[in-house]
């Protein structure tokens, strides 16, 4: 099991984000590529003579530039001593994210996919340190993944009834090992960001949501998993409908604090309603246009290497050139490089090319 975390386990973390951030966003970029190939100037795009990278260096590989040496050398160290048995270097690895909450989730959440291969570790964790939070929280975590994997990826009318009855008799085991896990800590976040994520899938109402969203709040007020998973309870699909997740999203826009990511949740609540309802029902106008360019301003506070930073470019260079800034956009296709190995582009057969209609259409509309 220890032979490489990369590529084999970075495919377990991404198998992790679908299950725990069902985005669903893939294929919503096709109405601005057919508008993209509808604008295409007569002469050849030439990206250079926009300050963008040559077509031929772009990488539909990767979302953005990999990540340091030292710090895959860091998560293959932790795992390779997970499956040898020792837990401890996972614990640490976690621990040394301090209160930086959003930084401590993503954490977890390699945790979870090493213990997905294997987790006699975190059994071990939890023998030893029974009073360890991280511990149970990441224990919750897997069986959260586990039920899900049941379930599958497909919309509630498109899952065999035996699956999802399945899926439903597991996911209180999951909620009360979140709420268990809760009493150890009495700041930590994570075990709230569960069991959100637990009353989305098991269609809890309201009344039974509110407490514990304050929970989340209480504990970490610009959580940005805890939101995800606020926006997907508030969504159409689950328990809400459109306006109450588009007023969701506005709320996390406006408390977002400088250096979070935390205004990208608009982004996924843009995504959720083209996919709902199509590219016609997306916000227009100048209200519309300014919450987007209030999006891009707080990505550029956020660190170069952030980690969400490169999928929330890719969103936002997408909305931007839907909604005519193309100027915007234009800005952010720079800044992402040849980079494009990322929703929205990776719904189409070729994403590079798609990619590079976008940054076309944004060049074509800025006027250069």
């Amino acid at each position: 099991m220890s032979a490489s975390i990369f590529p084999s386990l970075v495919g377990a973390v991404a198998a992790l984000s679908v299950v725990l951030r069902r985005v669903g966003a893939a294929a919503r970029a096709k109405a601005a590529v057919q508008r993209a190939r509808a604008e295409q100037p007569a002469a050849p795009f030439d990206p250079v003579r926009h300050g963008l990278v040559p077509t031929a260096e772009l990488d539909a590989e990767r979302a953005a530039a990999p990540p340091p040496a030292l710090v895959n050398k860091e998560r293959q160290a932790v795992a390779d001593a997970a499956w040898e048995g020792d837990w401890r270097p996972a614990a640490a690895y976690v621990a040394a994210a301090g209160e930086d909450w959003d930084e401590r989730w993503l954490r977890q959440e390699l945790l979870v996919a090493v213990a997905v291969h294997d987790a006699d570790w975190l059994t071990e964790w939890r023998e030893d340190q029974p009073g360890n939070c991280t511990a149970a929280t990441v224990a919750a975590q897997l069986l959260v993944h586990q039920a899900w994997e049941v379930r599958g990826a497909g919309y509630a009318d498109e899952v065999p009834a035996d699956r999802m009855a399945r899926f439903r008799q597991l996911l209180p085991a999951a909620f009360e090992a979140a709420r268990r896990a809760a009493l150890l800590s009495p700041t930590d976040p994570g075990p709230a960001v569960v069991m959100i994520t637990v009353a989305r899938a098991m269609r809890r109402p309201p009344e039974e949501f509110r407490p514990l969203w304050a929970e989340l709040t209480a504990r970490a007020p610009q959580h940005f998993d805890g939101h995800w998973q606020g926006l997907q309870y508030w969504c159409a699909k689950w328990c809400g409908s459109h306006a109450q997740m588009l007023d969701f999203a506005a709320d996390a826009l406006r408390r977002a604090p400088a250096g979070s990511p935390l205004a990208g949740i608009h982004l996924h609540a843009l995504q959720e309603l083209e996919k709902a309802a199509g590219p016609g029902a997306l916000p227009t106008g100048q209200e519309a246009s300014a919450r987007l360019l209030a999006v891009g301003e707080a990505l550029e506070r956020l660190p170069a290497d952030h980690e969400r930073l490169p999928g929330l470019r890719h969103l936002l260079a997408y909305y931007l050139l839907l909604a005519g800034l193309h100027e915007a956009a234009l800005e952010q296709f720079r800044l992402l490089g040849p980079w494009c190995g990322a929703a929205p582009w990776l719904g189409y057969r070729d994403p590079a090319v798609a990619f590079d209609r976008a940054r076309a259409a944004a060049a074509r509309g800025a006027g250069r």
